[in-house]
């Protein structure tokens, strides 16, 4: 009972310092929050391009002849692993096989997906080769290089393992 007199006492005197101090000025951050009408937005849920780790990879934009990845153009076909970007041998859809995927028999951790992005349309994959990703514990999504790295934009952002091996956009065949 005398706690709670004592609570009872103290607590008008407590309310009336708070409310006469002065407010801590904090330092603005950084990189400052959405507005509350922007961050309930299906394009703020699903795209995170303001807020990515330096280290991680994030294509942000293509042209006929290659893709821009974290503000350097690489020209040609790239092959990405997590956050590994490196030059990729295969010029149109038809060289794309077991050799030019081989990598992933030993990468590890296994990527959950390999998108594959088949240049301008998307391109029908060969069963032999879906029968080689598959054996390396992957799942296949073949799609136009645009979407591709789209696709793999917000898997990497989710934090997923996820692998593209991407054909210039103006690759037709």
């Amino acid at each position: 009972m005398a706690v709670r007199q004592r609570a009872v006492t103290t607590l008008p005197n407590l309310i009336r310092n708070l409310r006469n101090e002065q407010p801590l000025k904090l330092k603005p951050p950084h990189n400052p929050l959405p507005s509350l009408r922007r961050a309930f937005s299906l394009y703020d849920q699903i795209n995170l391009i303001d807020n990515i780790p330096e280290d991680q990879l994030r294509f942000q934009g293509f042209n006929d002849t290659g893709f821009t990845v974290n503000g350097v153009e690489y020209e040609g076909s790239l092959l990405c692993v997590g956050n590994l970007i490196m030059s990729w041998k295969p010029q149109k859809f038809s060289e794309i096989n077991a050799d030019s995927l081989s990598l992933f028999q030993i990468v590890r951790p296994i990527p959950e997906i390999l998108i594959v992005g088949c240049g301008r349309n998307i391109q029908h994959v060969d069963p032999e080769l879906r029968r080689f990703i598959r054996s390396t514990g992957m799942k296949l999504e073949a799609v136009d290089s645009r979407n591709a790295a789209s696709t793999y934009n917000i898997l990497n952002e989710e934090g997923r393992i996820v692998a593209a091996a991407l054909l210039p956009y103006g690759v037709s065949s």
